[in-house]
């Protein structure tokens, strides 16, 4: 017989075909798109067993809506959604933490699907789900077993976390798997994870335990099909000859996995398997899906249109690339925010995404969210001179000198795109040289017009993230934390701008970038 696996992951809240930066707008992604798809693929193949692995609560301007402004906050609508979709099982992601475990534990209460999660403990057990489960598909015992990354303890407050423990997903396998080969002919290994080495072995992510999936397929070969996600590539490939699939982000592919199986001296055995990207975007909406989060979606929009403050100028930018290079008068407004939030004259902020273009006259809600697209909170760090210097030096690591040019850092490319791991800073006046070496790029930093002392300690605000090292800045962690603000950045500038009804753009830039 052949079965099939079919996965979705790192939807991020995207139900509806839209990147929501402008109303009602048509993309080539999306849960009701993906649902049909999985409904067609399902029609053709009988056997089939349907996986979300992760990441589905978090990331979008309707998922922060249902968290944090409609009443009662719920994730509820999302999960009527994905129960159109009869999913055999789902994963925890990273970003089902963002909102809190209670929301996550709603979450869960109100989903069919069944959720395995083998790899996070509280006292030691597993929590949030049964660590793997057997169905049995035409007489076939199917053992599937759930991962999450342990990046999660990395970019999470450990208050927020609450006592959980994420272990290592090879650590896992290893007490789990000879349970699972005992009881099951087939196993399926669902992972909240990527690959951290590419199929020649060569290291294309920190080997910091983030992402383990070269090392689980090179480790055990007894699984029979690897499902990964998280790091939001499009693969579809065999490694140490077991298949696996990455199926992108926001519904835009199905990952697939076919497995052909046999009996043998009453033995099931799987003898051959392929796998492959099905790409969902020119699918028809799910019209199932699209009536049930119509009022909802309604409700959204109009938040989202509200205008809170009018510009004099223009927050505007057409060229991400050259606005990370030259500094902009939306970037200037978000540091501003951070500065007179937290009471500091320092600030770092990235540019998170590079669909959206900064703040149109009025701006609206729908500007913020799809500028400022993570649910960020602030925090106050006290570093040294030298921290905050090794700081600019790390953010100068995006940028390279290619054919007597500025360039982005293929690092930040591949595997998947990390334009939000570039800070730029204010409160310091600073010029980078990039065809210095890497560490030795800052030519010039200066606090209030003078340079900045290496042993001196000042005080920087930070998103919650990055102040907890997260993404490769060493310099920032939890001890150096002396205030935290728990209110959202979204939250922060609409407050901001409801008080500010006129904005003056500042486009002045405090920070040169030279070849």
């Amino acid at each position: 017989m052949k079965l099939t696996i079919l996965s979705t992951s790192d939807t991020h809240g995207y139900i509806e075909p839209t990147n929501y930066i402008k109303k009602n707008s048509q993309m080539n992604f999306g849960l009701e798109k993906a649902a049909t798809t999985i409904n067609k693929i399902k029609q053709n193949n009988p056997y089939t067993i349907t996986i979300d692995n992760g990441d589905f609560l978090e990331g979008s301007p309707l998922a922060y809506y249902l968290a944090k402004v409609n009443q009662p906050n719920s994730p509820k609508p999302l999960s009527d959604a994905f129960n159109q979709i009869n999913y055999d099982f789902g994963i925890i992601g990273n970003h089902e933490f963002n909102y809190g475990i209670n929301y996550l534990n709603s979450a869960i209460s109100t989903s069919k699907r069944q959720f395995l999660c083998a790899n996070i403990l509280k006292n030691n057990k597993p929590c949030f789900g049964l660590p793997y489960q057997i169905k049995i598909i035409n007489n076939v015992k199917v053992a599937v077993i759930g991962l999450t990354t342990q990046g999660v303890c990395k970019w999470q407050n450990n208050d927020l976390l609450n006592g959980l423990s994420i272990k290592s997903g090879v650590d896992t396998l290893k007490k789990y798997l000879p349970e699972m080969k005992q009881k099951a002919d087939v196993i399926i290994v669902s992972y909240h994870g990527g690959l951290e080495r590419d199929a020649d072995g060569h290291e294309i992510e920190d080997l910091n335990g983030e992402n383990e999936g070269y090392q689980i397929l090179k480790e055990f070969p007894e699984i029979d099909a690897l499902v990964t996600g998280h790091q939001h590539r499009k693969i579809a490939d065999k490694l140490f000859n077991t298949p696996y699939t990455q199926p992108g982000k926001r519904g835009e592919y199905i990952g697939q996995i076919d497995l052909e199986i046999e009996k043998d001296n009453g033995i099931y055995q799987v003898i051959n398997s392929d796998c492959k990207l099905v790409n969902t975007g020119q699918e028809t909406e799910n019209l199932n899906i699209k009536k049930q989060i119509k009022p909802i979606h309604d409700q959204l929009e109009e938040w989202l249109s509200m205008p809170l403050a009018v510009i004099n100028g223009s927050m505007k930018y057409d060229d991400p690339f050259k606005a990370r290079l030259q500094g902009n008068a939306f970037i200037n407004f978000v540091q501003k925010i951070q500065m007179k939030t937290m009471k500091v004259d320092i600030s770092a902020t990235a540019l998170f995404t590079n669909e959206a273009y900064g703040f149109e006259n009025p701006i609206t809600m729908r500007n913020i969210m799809t500028n400022y697209i993570y649910p960020n909170s602030l925090a106050t760090l006290k570093i040294t001179g030298q921290d905050l210097k090794d700081a600019i030096e790390k953010s100068s690591n995006y940028f390279i000198v290619e054919n007597d040019k500025i360039k982005v850092n293929p690092d930040y490319i591949y595997p998947k795109r990390r334009d939000y791991n570039y800070d730029m800073f204010a409160g310091v006046e600073y010029t980078l040289k990039i065809s210095n070496p890497i560490g030795q790029r800052v030519i010039e930093l200066l606090y209030h017009g003078k340079p900045i002392e290496m042993n001196q300690e000042y005080k920087i605000a930070l998103n919650a993230y990055r102040a907890v090292g997260g993404k490769r800045y060493p310099m920032y962690n939890e001890s150096k934390i002396i205030n935290q603000n728990p209110i959202t950045m979204s939250q922060l500038i609409a407050d901001y701008l409801r008080k500010n009804k006129l904005i003056d753009a500042d486009n002045q830039s405090n920070f040169k970038i030279i070849k």
